[in-house]
């Protein structure tokens, strides 16, 4: 029998593999991206950087769930021009593709970085304008009108291939708005989701939150939101007729989370909270597990069932 192949492009970026890490996790640091490099994870995501170093939300701000986590980070991170050192050197010692993931609290800045990574070693860059735990700044993909301006002004000055992460929906009409201004510009790729905004988990019995910035309110990371992620996954592999490709991440912690999401669509999927509790052995075993299934189905390569959700 012929190997089983689970290699993809994204953005026209060959992957050795279909899956690698998200960005958010154990990604800030140089320490930390090289873990992640030394990994089975085909490509290195680093952390959404900002304009200047942030220090984030006050601590706690992340706790683990028993089927995921809860976190309100508030985008702790070196600023952008570290990781446009960082690239240059993980591509010299571990020749792996790069993605920056570029997060500006303001268009100008945001501006400002994707044109400073024009002239950086990164492969591709995630665009997440508005992470859910950013306190006092909205998630820009509920807002239309402000992803239509935002991706305007940096399709004129990215020369890199770009995609977006978004947030979950929830409404079919928002999935259609979203796509319909995704569609007008040069955007390569999209991640869906990322976590679910201002979930609260409490413990009865110190009668607290488990994280303390805006009264515990905070990111649903994890198993929890699995279901929500084939469904966002697919209905834009729907409404992008397969133009632009999916990426699925949010609750993958097996190889058959890893089938169902590229059943329904993805290109390919990132690992982000299972990641974090498991370490980076994760990749490695989640790889294997996906062509271990799609052996027993008789796949050779994921093209072979992406998308190909059956209807009943």
């Amino acid at each position: 029998m012929k190997t089983v192949s689970i290699t993809t492009k994204i953005a026209g970026v060959k992957l050795d593999a279909c899956i690698f890490n998200t960005s958010g996790p154990a990604d800030a640091t140089l320490g930390e991206l090289e873990i992640i490099a030394r990994s089975q994870s085909p490509a290195i995501t680093m952390k959404s950087c900002t304009l200047a170093p942030r220090e984030g939300n006050p601590e706690p701000r992340y706790a683990d769930l028993e089927y995921g986590s809860i976190n309100s980070m508030g985008l702790p991170n070196l600023g952008y021009k570290a990781y446009i050192k960082f690239a240059a050197r993980l591509k010299r010692k571990y020749k792996k593709p790069t993605v920056a993931s570029i997060c500006g609290m303001t268009l100008a800045e945001n501006v400002t970085m994707f044109k400073a990574f024009n002239n950086s070693a990164v492969d591709i860059i995630e665009f997440n304008p508005g992470s859910p735990n950013t306190i006092g700044k909205p998630i820009v993909g509920y807002d239309a009108g402000e992803m239509d301006r935002l991706l305007d002004a940096v399709s004129k000055v990215s020369k890199k291939p770009y995609g977006v992460k978004l947030p979950p929906y929830f409404d079919l009409v928002h999935f259609d708005q979203i796509a319909a201004v995704i569609k007008k510009y040069p955007v390569k790729f999209v991640t869906c989701i990322n976590s679910i905004g201002n979930g609260l988990v409490i413990n009865p019995y110190t009668e607290q939150p488990l994280i303390k910035p805006k009264g515990g309110l905070g990111g649903i990371s994890g198993k929890y939101i699995k279901y929500t992620t084939l469904a966002n996954v697919r209905r834009f592999y729907e409404l992008f007729e397969d133009k632009i490709q999916v990426i699925g991440v949010g609750g993958v912690y097996s190889g058959i989370d890893a089938f169902e999401l590229i059943l329904c669509g993805a290109s390919a999927v990132q690992v982000g909270t299972a990641f974090l509790q498991n370490g980076p052995g994760i990749f490695e075993r989640i790889q294997n597990e996906l062509k271990d299934f799609m052996a027993v189905k008789g796949y050779k390569k994921i093209a072979d069932f992406r998308g190909k959700l059956k209807t009943l």
